[in-house]
């Protein structure tokens, strides 16, 4: 357990970077203009924890009025730094510069435009841009360091520039260059008071895109400065926290992040409880030695295993539910996983979350759907073993005796991902036991300090002995509460599904003894909707309409949370469509970045249409843009009736 060394910066009073605390922050979504409201949000957001609080300046007469902002903070005893937010607009950040502590800047649109043109350099051509980057730069950088300004360098996926995007494409190595090309130009005036982040809606590009960054910086300046880590335009609800939990505890986890901003469309004191989560779980604590370089993990190196059953090779990994809490189960305890059992036909229905494995302490005497297995410890499956339904689980020790009868076609071993958990001996018996299987489903679990270490570490291992059975997880969360629970296994099941090292996920929560059945029933579902939200959030497997929609600010265009629900309210049915709703142009075409669809605010009381990035419709009335953009499906097929 290492944490990555950055250059200490300074914000105001406070410290960020070096050996210090991760440090959590939001941003005001009211209208910078409008002084009281503006203040009141960020008090609101100061006593829910918030370390700094970003505004909006999208143009000189906002960047102005951050000094009444500051000011009226100040005289209510409140000294948190503030963050100017800056897009297109280098005017207005060199006034931001002069009053609040720290500005941030978007290499992708503060001297670039985009357009989507793609334009071909030459080397000579791209090093004169560079130039005029540096002549409209370097301005702002002599007042942030006149001024004791700290900036933050903010690459967003969806907004790279077309010069960037000519050069090096839709990726994330165009994202980290982005960046760079403006911390060259600071370090080249002696500037160091920089933060710098790789923010997407996708968070394995934004996990990718930082890692680079890492290594870059190593190799080039043998330092690193701080990073601020957040997943741009998550959502809201369940899908918003899953993604931010997995991008952000990723990296914290691997040491690597300073500051951190969980991207949510609800107000902005709400991102705060979940950053303290995410933080309390997965930050590197201050007491561990950091380092000056890391080692980063190299993603997507475990090739396909083996197809058993409905499990591994080109399969979508399987959802196991954990119905042992449940004591003896009915056809109506099923619906928490996805079935549906109607007594008057006789028939079940399934819906796209419906789990593949149920595990249960009792094997149920109903019939059961075609499309569901049973999964039960050993000494209950004995009994059943002739039910096509069912399989066992068993112990890896238990699987490695010639005296247990085995599934011909598909068996669940449990084995402890913990590298202590066996001795010398042992392993070397299990490698032996394993070799030449092909129907075990191996469920690694770890209760170490770095249980994601743990696996990734066992999965190689496997594969380097020749062993290619399909992976599955299983983790359970002692938490007080399923929103600290689902951080966990975002993070810890969400990362190895990045990494293409499971085919599966089991999530377990300790209900305690005295849980009601009804309780019980109302977790379990919570539970299987977490597990098909992070399956998603990976897109290792779709099963409904993903959001992409920003997180609000001074500059949105309409009313972004009631509208998204709206949104979601007449499409959360249309699986595998990605709908991006962005409340300006700033986070519009470019923010999207892979959504099919965008609704967009225009102007006041305006929306524009997008079919990927092209323009469909333009400055639609907001009243009508909702039925505009049903419309819009339908005309692409992707449009179904509920």
């Amino acid at each position: 357990m290492h944490r990555l060394l950055t250059r200490e910066v300074r914000i105001g009073q406070l410290l960020i970077g070096g050996n210090h605390p991760v440090r959590i922050q939001t941003m005001t979504t009211t209208d910078t203009l409008d002084t009281e409201a503006t203040v009141a949000q960020t008090i609101r957001c100061i006593e829910a924890g918030a370390e700094l609080v970003r505004i909006t300046a999208p143009s000189k007469k906002e960047a102005e009025n951050l000094q009444a902002i500051k000011d009226e903070l100040h005289r209510r005893g409140y000294t948190t730094p503030l963050v100017a937010d800056i897009h297109f607009t280098p005017n207005a950040a060199e006034i931001a510069a002069r009053i609040v502590e720290k500005v941030r800047v978007n290499p992708g649109n503060y001297v670039d435009k985009k357009k989507f043109e793609q334009i071909e350099y030459t080397d000579a051509e791209y090093a004169e841009e560079i130039e005029r980057i540096r002549e409209r730069f370097t301005p702002l950088v002599l007042i942030c360091k006149e001024h004791g300004t700290a900036m933050r360098i903010g690459t967003n996926h969806g907004s790279l520039s077309d010069r960037i995007m000519s050069r090096y494409g839709d990726t994330a190595i165009g994202m980290v260059e982005s960046a760079m090309e403006f911390l060259r130009i600071a370090r080249d005036n002696d500037y160091h008071q920089i933060v710098l982040s790789m923010k997407s809606s996708n968070p394995k590009v934004m996990i990718e895109a930082y890692r680079l960054l890492v290594q870059h910086m190593q190799d080039e300046f043998g330092e690193c400065y701080p990073l601020h880590l957040g997943v741009t335009e998550a959502g809201d609800g369940e899908d918003g926290r899953i993604k931010s939990a997995l991008g952000i505890g990723t990296l914290l986890a691997e040491g690597i992040g300073d500051t951190i901003r969980v991207s949510l469309t609800e107000e902005p004191e709400a991102e705060l409880p979940v950053c303290k989560n995410i933080v309390a779980q997965y930050a590197i604590p201050e007491n561990v030695t950091p380092r000056n370089s890391i080692v980063l993990t190299q993603a997507d190196t475990f090739q396909k295993p083996k197809t058993i059953l409905n499990v591994g090779g080109d399969k979508v990994p399987i959802v196991i539910a954990d119905l042992a809490k449940i004591p003896e189960l009915t056809p109506e305890d099923l619906q928490a996983v996805g079935y549906t059992y109607n007594a008057n036909l006789d028939k079940w229905s399934i819906a796209d979350q419906a789990a593949d494995y149920v595990f249960c302490n009792e094997v149920p005497s109903f019939a059961l759907p075609g499309t569901l297995g049973i999964l039960t410890y050993y000494q209950q499956w004995i009994y059943y073993c002739v039910n096509p339904h069912c399989f066992p689980l068993f112990d890896i020790l238990q699987y490695l005796e010639p005296s247990y009868i085995k599934h011909d076609r598909l068996n669940f071993v449990m084995l402890e991902a913990n590298p202590s958990a066996y001795p010398q001996a042992v392993k070397e018996r299990i490698l032996q036991g394993l070799k030449n299987d092909t129907a075990a489903i191996l469920c690694l679990s770890s209760t170490s300090a770095t249980p994601i270490e743990d696996c990734r570490n066992t999965a190689h291992w496997l594969k380097a002995n020749g062993i290619h059975l399909p992976l599955s997880i299983i983790v359970d969360s002692p938490a007080a509460t399923l929103d600290e629970a689902l951080i966990k296994y975002s993070v810890e099941a969400g990362s190895l599904l990045l990494e293409n090292v499971l085919q599966g996920i089991c999530l377990g929560y300790q209900f305690g003894k005295a849980t009601p059945r009804e309780t019980a029933i109302e977790e379990i579902r919570s539970l299987n909707s977490i597990g098909f939200g992070i399956l998603q959030a990976t897109r290792t497997r779709i099963s409904k309409t993903e959001y992409i929609s920003c997180p609000s600010c001074g500059r949105t265009l309409f009313d972004l949370q009631e509208t998204t629900a709206r949104i979601r309210a007449v499409t959360h049915h249309l699986k595998g469509v990605k709908i991006a709703i962005m409340g300006c142009i700033v986070n519009g075409p470019g923010e999207m970045a892979d959504a099919d669809f965008g609704y967009v605010g225009s102007g006041v009381g305006k929306i524009t249409l997008y079919k990927g990035k092209e323009v469909v419709k333009r400055n639609i009335d907001s009243e009508v843009a909702v039925d505009e953009l049903i419309g819009l499906l339908k005309e692409n097929g992707v449009w179904v009736e509920r």
